[in-house]
């Protein structure tokens, strides 16, 4: 049997592992597109001179295109299916895409579609001086741009003069994926409601809140399928995501599976087809109501271990099966370990890093706690306010995967861990340094 060549967008040597776990990985050759520092960790993005470039390595490459998977955001997200249109392989629509990555876009089509769990929303023009005078959304509500990474740029606003302080920085900021962005709109004929709603522009959301779950699944040929829920914990402060679950257990399984139920007439609503996705819901266990947070257009990146740990492959089990025109098939509950998270490693105030866990450092952490996996997301000398694609509360300096028998024991590897990790901060305006708490 031939092998087949399996390109990768923005591939790295952790998911380079996890691409080993899927079945047949003796049969594939994962082959690296495009590099991580360009595509996911950077502050711009040249999304037309990063098309070009994938487009010239897959011509450069003297063998067939089998598969090409996309597990980023955008604008990985976009360029995949573009690069796989080119190849005649299976993809979504970019239409289709477009219509889960912009964030006004996507609100304006659930709520013609499952208007049951979609908050009060409007888009908004961040330099319009008038524009909080437009918003017709009582406080405390949500502003961030129409195309994000994570919760970059993404305030709560609780008066005008946060309103204000919001949207300053959003504007020193928001051209940096915007401007990208209204390079993949033009490809696209626009309804009229977005003709004033580009790239650069921003939405403004009802404050909602609940228990957060995320259905992950595919569709192919018009099938879908949901193969895993995941948890999506907040720290204490309910600012950020701390610790994502794998599998669910803090929403019952038939709140579950009415957040399956809107997804899929979602998806089948906006043409999605050929792909896989992951969707956001919050509910309300005192109203018992869903709201839709956002659906993002590939498997998570974030997910894939948890998969392997769990089920016994990586979540690139089903995208490798659907970019070779398969019909995608997850295993249940081979793996290793009852539970897996990712956990973030925090650090709530800005500095210089000192000193990050080594390679050694690494592997004692392993070795004490089975398969768990340390990446980093910072390095010595960084500034942690420079780092790209940071969220507006805290800084991430890296993340844990971790396998647990049981929820208890999962708290208290996390735990345990974050006191081991060797990291050190000099103050953000100084150099020398010292020893801190991540």
């Amino acid at each position: 049997m031939t092998a087949k060549n399996v390109f990768v967008l923005a591939l790295t040597d952790v998911q380079r592992g996890e691409l080993e776990t899927v079945n047949g990985a003796e049969n594939y050759v994962f082959r690296n597109l495009l590099d991580y520092e360009s595509v996911v960790n950077t502050p711009e993005i040249d999304f037309e001179g990063l098309l070009a470039k994938a487009r010239s390595e897959l011509q450069e490459f003297d063998g067939p295109v089998d598969a090409i998977v996309t597990h980023w955001d955008f604008p990985a997200s976009v360029i995949g299916p573009l690069l796989a249109k080119d190849h005649g392989l299976p993809a979504p629509s970019l239409e289709s895409l477009l219509k889960c990555e912009h964030k006004y876009w996507s609100r304006l089509e659930q709520k013609a579609s499952i208007p049951e769990c979609v908050p009060q929303f409007a888009s908004f023009d961040p330099f319009d001086d008038d524009a909080l005078s437009k918003i017709d959304i009582e406080y405390p509500f949500w502003v961030k741009p129409v195309k994000s990474h994570s919760s970059n740029l993404g305030f709560e606003i609780q008066s005008e003069e946060q309103f204000n302080e919001a949207v300053q920085e959003i504007r020193d900021q928001i051209e940096l994926i915007g401007d990208a962005f209204n390079d993949v709109l033009a490809m696209v004929d626009l309804p009229p409601e977005l003709k004033n709603a580009d790239g650069n522009t921003c939405l403004a959301e009802g404050f909602i809140s609940g228990i957060q779950a995320a259905p992950e699944g595919t569709v192919f040929g018009g099938k879908f399928q949901v193969h895993g829920v995941f948890d999506m914990h907040k720290d204490e402060a309910g600012t950020s995501f701390e610790r994502l679950d794998y599998p669910a257990n803090s929403v019952p399984e038939s709140v579950q599976q009415r957040m399956i139920d809107l997804t899929e007439r979602y998806m089948h609503h906006v043409g999605f087809d050929n792909g896989c996705f992951n969707a956001e819901f919050m509910w309300d266990e005192v109203e018992d109501k869903l709201w839709l947070v956002e659906i993002n257009t590939r498997i998570s990146q974030s997910h894939s271990d948890l998969f392997a740990k769990v089920d016994g492959v990586s979540n690139h089990e089903v995208a490798i099966d659907i970019a070779l025109g398969r019909e995608p098939k997850m295993p249940y509950r081979k793996g290793n370990f009852a539970v897996a998270s990712q956990c973030m490693i925090f650090h709530d105030e800005d500095a210089v890093v000192t000193r990050v866990p080594s390679a050694e450092d690494k592997a004692a952490i392993r070795k004490r706690y089975p398969e768990t996996t340390v990446t980093l997301q910072v390095k010595e000398g960084e500034k942690l306010s420079d780092l790209p694609g940071q969220d507006s509360y805290r800084y991430i300096l890296g993340k844990l995967y971790i396998g647990a028998d049981n929820r208890e024991q999962l708290v208290e590897r996390y735990n345990a861990i974050l006191s081991e990790l060797p990291f050190e901060f000099a103050p953000a305006d100084q150099t020398a340094g010292h020893k801190g708490a991540v």
